[in-house]
Order: structure tokens, then sequence, then C-alpha cells
């Protein structure tokens, strides 16, 4: 099923989805990969203010290639994931509910995504150029000193991605996840 979300999203959209739904998202998403989540938690640890409001946010692991003359952005395919495990349980604490990147995740992950309500979506490797015709605006908005790691706030339209794991313990198996990336 494709379920059209527009951000910022509620506690009825994320509950709503389940492993297997195929989700084209409007509106904001901020991305972050290991370094910029590794400085985020610092901020959470200090007791200081995200960048970005976590509420409900969608943080993309992607770290953007140059943009070409006529773009608002290079190619940004998703990165792989396991790589923000350690983290992940403190932003979804702050309220962050939807993270998008690729591959399999920790057990200590999955918990999290049940305890606090939160979802893991895949957005195709490889395609690191069709994803970026989704990408509308973008902002720096922390970091600048990580290049095409900072955290940058994206503007999409029908940004595609795949619901692996639910807030209720739903897992879309590995081999139902290459049939849907077709």
């Amino acid at each position: 099923m494709i379920k059209k979300l527009n951000t910022p999203l509620t506690n009825q959209d994320i509950e709503s989805l389940r492993a297997g739904d195929i989700v084209l998202i409007t509106g904001t998403i901020y991305t972050a990969r290991d370094a910029a989540h590794k400085r985020l938690v610092e901020l959470i640890e200090k007791g200081e203010k995200l960048p970005f409001d976590p509420k409900n946010a969608i943080i993309y692991y992607t770290g953007p290639a140059p943009k070409k003359p006529g773009r608002v952005i290079g190619p940004c395919g998703p990165t792989s994931s396991y790589r923000m495990d350690p983290y992940s349980p403190y932003l979804m604490k702050e309220g962050v509910r939807v993270m998008i990147g690729k591959g399999d995740r920790s057990d200590s992950f999955y918990k999290a995504l049940k305890d606090y309500k939160s979802v893991y979506f895949q957005a195709t490797g490889g395609a690191a150029t069709l994803i970026s015709e989704a990408v509308k605006d973008v902002t720096l908005i922390a970091y600048p000193d990580l290049g095409a790691e900072a955290v940058y706030e994206f503007t999409v339209e029908n940004f595609k991605a795949i619901v692996t794991n639910d807030s209720i313990g739903g897992n879309l198996p590995l081999e139902n996840r290459k049939k849907y990336q077709k």
C-alpha cells in the first residue's frame, strides 16, 4: 500500500504505518550521519537544544554529493544505518520518530523503535540521483565543518521509502524488501 505523508507527522501517521508500506513523504526531513549523530547526542547529554525540532521529526542518513548546475542538491543516497545505532535511541527519546537509511539494525535499535513508537524506513541504495529529484530545497542547519555529513534540512516532494520496521515490532523480511525496491 502506498501512503502519502506530509510533515510534520502526527502520532496517528506514525502508528498507522506497517512494515511493507511504501511511503511518499512531502515536507521537511533532516539529514545526519554518524559524526553529526555523535554531536547531537552530546547536545542532549548537556541538556542543550538540538538545531531542529525533534518532535515527530524524520532523519535521513545521507551525505549529499556536490550539486550540479541547475540542481538544488547532488546525488543523496542512503548510507548504512547500523552506524547510527548507538545514538538513535537518544534521538527517539527526544521525539525523532522516523529514520531513513539502508541495511539492518541492532536488537537495541529495534527495541527502541517499540519503546518510543518510532519507525525505520529504507530508501533504495544505488538510486542516489533518482532520490535527489525529490529534494526541492536544501538548507545547512548545523555542523558545516562536517561537509557532506553536516545536518541539512531538506524540503522534499514525494520522497519514496519503504517501511522496514514499524512501531509495533513489524519487520519486512529481506526477501520482500528486494521486491519492493524494483
